[in-house]
């Protein structure tokens, strides 16, 4: 029989699921009934988004896809809402790790960026809201981005209302080896991120 190559997805899970597992523990707890690891549940989430589709939708190819299957460790698939509160679980600090170990895989130029953007959260039905009570706030989030490369590096997900000078410190701090040269609009003009960016 004919052995085809790897596709473009194969090659992404590959990837994936070799971050994930150097990134995470195989189970979540040890109360965890073993029926999937903690890296299948960080890859399926991934794979979800890579091939923009649903959790449905992708446990319908997954069907179809028995090389992917093979590459996860999956003899069988979990439902969609597993899915959903697995992803729900995981922690802000996984995924950060996992962007971390993919960072490392590129060849970064030193010349690092760092900015902020505000994302609505506006997948919230206003109607459940307004009978909850609720305050559904916008996202902060802010981006350590490699400039020559165009890969992101690190990132800082806040709903509050913190000043960039008070956001960029931490990013410094965790990626001082990627940084040569820091780039930042006025927000970052603060005499703290100039003498911390000196230390690093």
């Amino acid at each position: 029989m004919k052995r085809f190559p790897k596709s473009q997805i194969l090659r992404f899970t590959e990837k994936a699921i070799h971050l994930a597992r150097r990134a995470v523990s195989r189970y979540s707890s040890k109360f965890s009934k073993h029926r999937y690891t903690l890296p299948q549940h960080v890859v399926l989430p991934c794979l979800k988004v890579r091939k923009n589709t649903t959790y449905r939708g992708l446990l319908d190819e997954l069907i179809e896809m028995p090389r992917i299957r093979r590459v996860l460790g999956l003899t069988g698939l979990p439902t969609a809402s597993t899915l959903c509160k697995a992803f729900n679980r995981l922690d802000m600090a996984v995924w950060r790790i996992i962007l971390t170990l993919s960072a490392t895989s590129l060849p970064t130029s030193g010349v690092v960026g760092v900015d902020a953007s505000g994302f609505d959260r506006s997948h919230a039905l206003k109607h459940y809201t307004k009978r909850a009570e609720l305050t559904i706030q916008q996202l902060k989030v802010t981006l350590l981005v490699d400039a020559k490369v165009n890969a992101i590096l690190d990132l800082h997900v806040t709903t509050t209302r913190k000043h960039d000078s008070q956001i960029a410190p931490s990013l410094i701090k965790r990626n001082p080896e990627c940084i040569d040269i820091l780039l930042g609009n006025k927000g970052y003009d603060d005499q703290k991120i100039r003498r911390l960016a000196r230390q690093h």
